[in-house]
């Protein structure tokens, strides 16, 4: 693979995000650092294509690979009002460079691998993304697994202080019962009034 055109790889780092598109809540990053003899393992199907259950046995499994010190990963988020200060690219970049930098690696060893159009800082001078990672890379299906269930958990924490929007159901997400929420009671503070323009307008 990629470690090939780089002799002094150690490790691989995987990256995707949760989130890019509710219309409330964080998005959040996860980034996942694995020894490079664990490149290539059974596969792990990314998040989108595994049930909660799965998905969270799938975390259990990596938090205890952590502790026993056989990886790392981190999650990061940018809030709703981040997001609506700054953007959502500059927000998921934001959640992405303290998830990195919770990793504390030296960038000469790793190779950072990204979902989609996600591009790590240059201070990863070994990068590449990869269209449809979370699919093919076993380091960027565990990073999706972690954004999204730190994620989840936190719309689940968010649901029990504003009850009347469901946040744990749609997790933020433009379902239609979260619209007519947002015409009933209006919307709060973790709403993201960016990607609510025409409602609010109207």
């Amino acid at each position: 693979m990629e470690t090939a055109i780089h002799p002094n790889i150690k490790y691989i780092v995987g990256i995707d995000e949760a989130g890019r598109g509710p219309i409330a809540g964080p998005v959040a990053v996860g980034a996942v650092l694995l020894p490079l003899h664990w490149a290539e393992p059974p596969k792990v199907r990314d998040s989108k294509h595994l049930a909660q259950h799965k998905r969270e046995s799938q975390f259990d499994d990596m938090k205890h690979a952590m502790k026993e010190g056989e990886m790392r990963f981190s999650v990061a988020m940018s809030t709703s009002k981040t997001i609506d200060t700054i953007g959502i690219v500059p927000a998921v970049n934001t959640a992405m460079q303290r998830a990195l930098s919770r990793l504390d690696f030296d960038p000469e060893e790793c190779l950072v691998l990204l979902d989609g159009g996600l591009k790590a800082p240059k201070w990863c001078i070994n990068q590449q993304t990869i269209i449809k990672g979370d699919e093919k890379i076993h380091a960027i299906a565990l990073a999706s697994i972690a954004a999204k269930v730190t994620r989840d958990a936190k719309m689940r924490n968010l649901s029990a202080q504003y009850p009347e929007y469901g946040f744990d159901q749609h997790k933020g997400y433009g379902t239609r019962d979260h619209y007519r929420a947002v015409k009933d009671h209006g919307i709060c503070s973790e709403h993201r009034q960016s990607f609510l323009t025409r409602v609010l307008s109207a």
